[in-house]
């Protein structure tokens, strides 16, 4: 008993002690994976979550590759934010820093007649003092402005060639931009003349160094040209120049091109110069051009912005009246033209002066031959505008001062009596106005004739040649009256306008009957017709009489309302007074509530029959009916009303 005694207070104190290792086991370990977790979460919200985090009882090991120091340091001081940073090991590395690149070695060189400019970084070993003495004596006696420095890093590969190719090419420059990196050499300069151009740019591509990139940018400067000429020719030795002047590149191939689609053969070239007129010279010397490839033979020539043009005798009178009104119209405004016809030797090619204006069947007006001045043609021009349209007209007349006395007004006058037909064309002469066309209005001859005498006077001399298509008349197609009256009721008998019971609001499934009724109106415009409204006999007449009189007027608003023009139109209200069928049976009342057109009969002198309503009013005398048509559509009942 004594030995068990004796046993159980060393098992019991074994016990303890494992018990309390094990819970201190357990205790630390909670306070790692806590510790740790709360660390992390400081490193991420620090924006270091590169960093790895190991806990080892109460101390912290951090480690990982930190880009630099400035993070390493921010990454411990999160850290420390959460522990003691005695608790803290440092285990992080910071990647090396990567060797410093050599800086670009460039060299920028300006030469002009002031001096010479000098910028740029170079190797250390390069003779700075060698290079910068050889410039100096390219400068002559203008100054030098040295900006240039040196780095002590390695020559780059090619440096040396590049350098010494550069510095040579500005010995040939004296006026240039030389920009020299490794292997590549830029030179931007001005050669006094398009030769030397091409000698120096033969020259520098010759000695450029193997491997070294060329770029060059070499522009002579262009002459000055007094005054600007072009002129170009048509005649039995073909198309071709006798001088040629462009302002730049591109007119230059504008106007080649315009050359070739007239005929020059072979090549030819225009001297680039500066001294144009206009910044749209080549635009004038196309329109030139095309015009004298038109005439077909003869001279035109641009001394700057003044420009002749002289047709060969074999030209028309009127075609050189066309081509040159189209010409003035082409030439842009700081361009001042003069024309000459060469005579025949018997003169037959001069003819009478002429003014012609073609009118075409989509509306188009053309006006050819001459006017005599720029202020007439501008009348002339608002005055076709206002009878045509403006943008249908185009005007290619050409000025003559020496037309006779009147000629305006008889050219005006003649575009107002063109302006009666459909298409045709008039021809004004000193002597003779001819007109001739087709119309669909009957009356146009004698409108013509009448307009003509009254404009021109008294013995005036002129023809009519004016044909009537009924294709052209606008009222030949039109529906009869009666035609008229008969479609709008057949509409109705297909289907009927309804209306709510017991009011004048039409119900929505009576859109489609009146759109067809408003499409129909569109030829029937000057038809005289009454819209009546009609109701059964339930109810007191004087309600019903009403209620019909609102419902013929809400048709007409409803027509307004879809442009239908209703002037010609009335609406009256009947009430129960004309019943079409049997009001003691459902069919007959249905029957006897419908809307009808009937035409309004007119007197011998057009005017409606005495005691008429007018157009549009409510009630009035009853029109005699030409046609009823019956409507779709159930309408309710109400007590005490017929609907």
């Amino acid at each position: 008993m004594n030995l068990s005694r004796h046993l159980l207070l060393p098992i019991a104190f074994v016990t303890a002690a494992a018990i309390a290792i094990a819970t201190a086991t357990l205790v630390v370990g909670v306070i790692e994976r806590r510790t740790t977790q709360e660390v992390r979460t400081a490193l991420t919200m620090a924006g270091q979550d590169w960093v790895e985090v190991e806990a080892d009882g109460l101390l912290l090991r951090l480690s990982g590759m930190a880009e630099t120091e400035a993070m390493r340091f921010r990454a411990l001081s999160a850290a420390g934010t959460v522990v003691d940073s005695a608790r803290v090991i440092d285990a992080m590395e910071v990647r090396p820093a990567a060797e410093l690149r050599a800086p670009d070695f460039s060299v920028e060189v300006l030469r002009n007649d002031d001096g010479v400019s000098l910028i740029g970084l170079i190797p250390a070993s390069e003779d700075r003092e060698a290079v910068v003495a050889r410039i100096t004596g390219l400068a002559g006696e203008g100054n030098v402005a040295d900006m240039l420095e040196t780095a002590d890093y390695p020559e780059p590969p090619g440096w040396d060639a590049a350098l010494d190719f550069g510095l040579a090419s500005l010995e040939r420059l004296p006026r240039s931009k030389i920009s020299i990196t490794p292997n590549q050499v830029t030179i931007t300069a001005i050669t006094s003349s398009a030769a030397e151009r091409a000698r120096l740019e033969a020259e520098l591509s010759r000695a450029a160094p193997a491997g070294l990139r060329l770029t060059l940018d070499l522009s002579a400067p262009r002459p000055v040209i007094t005054p600007f000429t072009l002129r170009f020719l048509i005649d039995d030795a073909g198309a071709r120049f006798d001088a040629c002047s462009a302002n730049s590149e591109t007119a230059r191939t504008r106007i080649l091109a315009a050359a070739v689609a007239a005929g020059a053969e072979g090549k030819s070239d225009c001297t680039i110069g500066l001294g144009a007129p206009s910044p749209r010279w080549a635009e004038a010397v196309e329109a030139g051009i095309r015009a004298l490839a038109e005439l077909g033979a003869g001279s035109l020539t641009f001394s700057d912005a003044d420009v002749s043009i002289v047709a060969a005798e074999t030209v028309d009178q009127r075609e050189f009246d066309r081509v040159i009104g189209e010409l003035e119209r082409a030439l842009p405004d700081s361009f001042s033209l003069t024309s000459v016809l060469t005579p025949k030797a018997d003169n037959t090619n001069a003819g009478p002066p002429q003014f012609t204006a073609t009118l075409n069947g989509e509306g188009q007006l053309q006006m050819r031959g001459r006017l005599t001045d720029e202020q007439v043609r501008t009348v002339v021009d608002s005055f076709a505008a206002g009878h045509f349209g403006a943008g249908r007209v185009y005007n290619a007349v050409r000025l003559d001062p020496d037309l006779p006395d009147g000629w305006a007004v008889r050219v005006l006058a003649a575009l107002e009596a063109l302006a009666e037909l459909s298409e045709g064309a008039v021809v004004v002469e000193p002597d003779l106005v001819r007109i001739s066309g087709t119309t669909g209005s009957r009356g146009a001859n004698a409108e013509i004739a009448r307009l003509l005498a009254a404009k021109l006077g008294e013995g005036a001399k002129f023809e009519i040649a004016v044909s009537y298509e009924a294709a052209l008349d606008p009222e030949a197609g039109l529906p009869t009256p009666e035609e008229c009256v008969a479609e709008v009721n057949a509409i109705l008998a297909a289907r009927k306008i309804a209306f709510a019971p017991g009011s004048a609001e039409i119900e929505g499934e009576a859109n489609e009957t009146l759109d067809r009724i408003a499409e129909a109106l569109e030829d029937c415009s000057q038809v005289p017709m009454e819209i009546g409204a009609h109701s059964d006999s339930q109810g007191r007449e004087e309600m019903n009489l009403a209620l019909s009189q609102a419902r013929a007027d809400a048709v007409l608003n409803a027509l307004m309302a879809r442009r239908v023009l209703t002037a010609n139109l009335r609406a009256v209200g009947y009430g129960e007074s004309r019943p079409i069928a049997d009001n003691g049976t459902e069919e007959g009342r249905e029957a006897n509530r419908r809307i009808e057109f009937t035409l309004i009969p007119q007197q011998e002198d057009g005017a409606a029959p005495e005691g008429g309503a007018p157009a549009g009013a409510a009630g009035g005398q009853e029109g005699q009916e030409a046609a009823a048509g019956t409507a779709d559509g159930q309408e309710g009942q109400e007590a005490g009303t017929g609907q």
